[in-house]
């Protein structure tokens, strides 16, 4: 989406509602995936930004990156045969 008054896109926020239904997760995982101490942690998992005092948001194009890499990492994953041997 472009802002009509110039060509930089336009940002839009997510709040954990719009994340949960955007990534099929619940709450709870979402942030499992931003604990360090949790098993379900990923590093490479969108951080949320600040909106306010206890309101928080991620930005759409992280997350999208984010499906992107998960998309991209489980095809490469698919891709070794039995013997361990890149097809």
């Amino acid at each position: 989406m472009i802002n009509e008054n110039s060509s930089k896109p336009m940002l839009r926020i997510l709040r954990m509602r719009q994340l949960r239904e955007c990534l099929g997760l619940s709450t709870s995982t979402i942030y499992d995936r931003l604990n360090p101490m949790s098993p379900r942690y990923d590093r490479n998992f969108p951080k949320p930004i600040k909106l306010g005092a206890s309101a928080v948001g991620w930005i759409e194009e992280d997350v999208c990156r984010w499906i992107d890499f998960r998309i991209a990492e489980s095809r490469n994953a698919g891709s070794v045969n039995s013997s361990g041997v890149d097809l």
